[in-house]
Parts: structure tokens; C-alpha cells; sequence
């Protein structure tokens, strides 16, 4: 049964969403989500959660969407309200096993970045992400997820086995690849479901 339980970031513990920032940024909720789609693109950003540099795939893109540019820099610039907001249900769970002794881990693929804010400003807008013993983000340590490679570094770095860990995450393809190097996993669909089942695995949930 596993003892140590470890999270996903976004859409699991925050509504990690570019539109928090973006609708300030924006008037008309049309042109918002076409510049989304078409400029700052999951494909364009997703590479920087596995080991891209922010700094320069902004420039890249800035040069090629001229009139853009402010829009495209405030994406890195101003990631952090992007993750402003929390899920509760999920936070509470958080507690609740802190509270009862479990030892926390997260683990997202994120830019590298992200690693410094969570070991300081994150905690200050979200002190329950405090609880977490330490953090494995993807593009600070060059492997990610559903690859086996940060699962076992996870592993490495709070020194538990696989055996003995749980991985909550929202995205199936995700928990599988926890699954694949021997952790338990819970595929994220939503509070009730995941506290349910940490609970059939004996965790104080």
C-alpha cells in the first residue's frame, strides 16, 4: 500500500489557464481565444516544459507576430497569474494528509522556472503548496512526464520506491506512466473521486 502520495500541479492542485491572465489583457473574448490558438499555441509553449528556454522562444515568437509583442511577452512575464487560482476541495486534501504525517511530493511539467516560485511566491498565495517535501518540475531537470525518467527521479529525490508512492494526475496518459515504472496512480477527474480513492489505498485522505 502506498505511503507517500505525489501531485500534479496543474489541473489538479491549480487551474493552471492562460486565460486568467489573458482576459485582462484582452476586451473581446473572440480575439482572446484566437491568439491563444494561433500565437501562443500549447505546441509552442509546451516545449519550454521540456527544457526550452522562455527568453528565447518569446523573441522567436515575437518576431514572428510583429504588433504582438507585448501580448507574447506577458505570457512568461506574468505566468504566475495564470496559476492564481486553486481548486479548495483539492488544497483541503492537501491538508488532510499533511496533517496526518503523509509525505508530499509534486511533480509537473512546467518551464524551469517554475521551480524557483514554488520553493517561495507560491507559497505565499497558496500556503498549502508549503506541505510539499520537494518539487520535481520538467523543465528544470530535463526528462517529463508520461516518460519513466521523472517518475524515478521523483522517486530519487524523496528516497521512497516506486512501490510505495501514489501519483495523482488529471491527464490518463500521465498516470499510466506512473503505473509503467511501478507506482500506484489516481487519473484526476475530480476531488471526490481521487479522495475516494486515496482512501481505498489506506491513505488518511
Amino acid at each position: 500500500m502506498p505511503s507517500v502520495a505525489v501531485f500534479d500541479l496543474g489541473g489538479v492542485l491549480l487551474d493552471w489557464n492562460p486565460r486568467h491572465l489573458y482576459r485582462k489583457l484582452f476586451s473581446d473574448p473572440q480575439e482572446m481565444e484566437h491568439f491563444l490558438a494561433t500565437v501562443t499555441t500549447s505546441q509552442w509553449h509546451g516545449v519550454q516544459d521540456h527544457g526550452g528556454d522562455p527568453v528565447e522562444s518569446t523573441r522567436r515568437l515575437q518576431a514572428a507576430n510583429p504588433g504582438q509583442e507585448t501580448l507574447i511577452a506577458a505570457f512568461y512575464d506574468r505566468f504566475d497569474e495564470m496559476c492564481d487560482h486553486a481548486f479548495p476541495e483539492m488544497a483541503d486534501l492537501v491538508e488532510r494528509l499533511h496533517g496526518a504525517g503523509t509525505p508530499l511530493y509534486l511533480l509537473s511539467n512546467a518551464p524551469g522556472f517554475l521551480d524557483n516560485w514554488l520553493r517561495g511566491p507560491a507559497q505565499v498565495r497558496h500556503p498549502f503548496l508549503g506541505h510539499f517535501r520537494d518539487y520535481v518540475v520538467s523543465g528544470t531537470v530535463g526528462c517529463a512526464k508520461p516518460g519513466p525518467d521523472i517518475y524515478n527521479l521523483v522517486c530519487r529525490t524523496g528516497r521512497f520506491r516506486p512501490a510505495d508512492a501514489v501519483f495523482i494526475d488529471d491527464v490518463a496518459a500521465n498516470a499510466e506512466g506512473a503505473q509503467s515504472v511501478g507506482m500506484s496512480a489516481v487519473h484526476h477527474r475530480s476531488a471526490d473521486e481521487t479522495t475516494r480513492a486515496l482512501r481505498a489505498m489506506g491513505l488518511p485522505a
